[in-house]
């Protein structure tokens, strides 16, 4: 599917989608034609984001959105769940699908909503509120939303054509720009009863819908940054062996004993990434029971995946030399990509909070 030819052109667009704080329109044309919005394995699909990654990161984390959806989708279908087969059959077909779940000043992320979900005569729902980071934002064709309705959380789907939203077109960011992640204003927008997708109570939930978000955002976002992480690990074995050094004789980086420490110790920690992102993601295709080990184990997938990567593009920065630095270096786009890490739930605070309490219970 994505093909070294398809893979070079997506590549050789990077810098200017990056330049011009524009959308990956051309990418993306030629991501569906490929049939890259299908559905199929998350094991899979994690690979062929990692790839993507490596060649342009925005447009992969862009994609990144519609394939957890379908990763939702296909995760209720492996379990005798039929309810968003629909999602399934529309990926197939082209539809865009898109995340409308984040919001400002909701650090409860999933288990919480600032918007409001009021229900209709009809079974549908009317959102009123205001999600951020909504990637895909000039593309989607679906968006998944959730808002709170009493003591309960309902999610659901809007089309492009529903009345009653707005997108602010106000992305303008260090890195990731190529995302075109517009803040989205929900004004009583309405989600018809057949495209609600759960109605959970406020608060954790084991739900299978809830379990298939966290599994297909985490291991996909750390998937991507890992794929960040590869073509920085790259571009330092590019950057060493073409450095000279004057003081030894023109003698080339790469035989540095500090510069081949530095490109080890960040493929080192590299290495430790396949591992665990493509052993979870084997488990959630084939149905594996972690129990409450799950949400530990994920998180901690997603955060020592960002984590890492913000270290291999930090050691190749420091192996480039000041060259690195120019802002139109391939580098100095990974070093503002990779810092997008940190910011992607869940983020480090609750990753901790998490395994804390995966070994010790929870907080009084």
């Amino acid at each position: 599917m994505l093909t070294p030819e398809l893979l070079d052109r997506i590549r050789s667009r990077a810098a200017g989608y990056d330049r011009d704080n524009a959308f990956f329109w051309e990418d993306l044309d030629e991501l569906r034609a490929a049939g890259y919005l299908a559905p199929r394995p998350l094991l899979q699909v994690a690979r062929e984001q990692r790839l993507l990654a490596a060649h342009a990161p925005a447009t992969a984390l862009g994609i990144n959105m519609h394939l957890v959806w379908v990763g939702v989708a296909r995760v209720l279908a492996e379990r005798g769940d039929d309810s968003l087969v629909w999602l399934l059959e529309e990926a197939e077909a082209g539809e865009l699908f898109a995340f409308g779940n984040s919001e400002p000043g909701n650090d409860a992320v999933l288990f919480d909503s600032l918007t409001r979900a009021e229900p209709r005569p009809d079974g549908g729902y009317a959102f009123t509120g205001t999600k951020i980071f909504t990637s895909l934002s000039p593309a989607w064709t679906r968006l998944g939303v959730f808002g709170r309705d009493g003591d309960r959380l309902v999610h659901g789907f809007l089309t492009r054509d529903t009345p009653g939203w707005r997108s602010l077109d106000d992305w303008d960011t260090l890195g990731q720009r190529a995302t075109q992640s517009h803040t989205t204003v929900l004004e009583g927008a309405v989600v018809p009863a057949e495209r609600i997708a759960r109605i959970l109570p406020v608060g954790p939930s084991a739900d299978p819908f809830v379990f298939g978000i966290f599994a297909n955002f985490l291991l996909l976002i750390g998937s991507v940054y890992a794929g960040i992480a590869d073509r920085a690990l790259e571009l330092a074995v590019e950057a060493a062996q073409r450095r000279t050094s004057h003081k030894n004789d023109g003698a080339s980086y790469a035989v540095d004993p500090d510069i081949r420490w530095r490109i080890a110790d960040a493929a080192l920690a590299l290495d430790a990434l396949a591992p665990q992102l493509e052993t979870l993601a084997a488990d959630v295709d084939g149905v594996v029971d972690r129990g409450a080990d799950w949400f530990r184990q994920l998180t901690g997938a997603k955060h020592r995946a960002t984590e890492t990567a913000r270290h291999v593009v930090d050691q190749a920065m420091r192996v480039a030399g000041g060259g690195g630095y120019r802002s139109s270096s391939e580098l100095a786009r990974l070093q503002r990509d990779v810092l997008a890490g940190i910011y992607h739930p869940s983020d480090t605070e609750s990753v901790h909070a998490t395994v804390a309490a995966n070994l010790l219970g929870p907080l009084p």
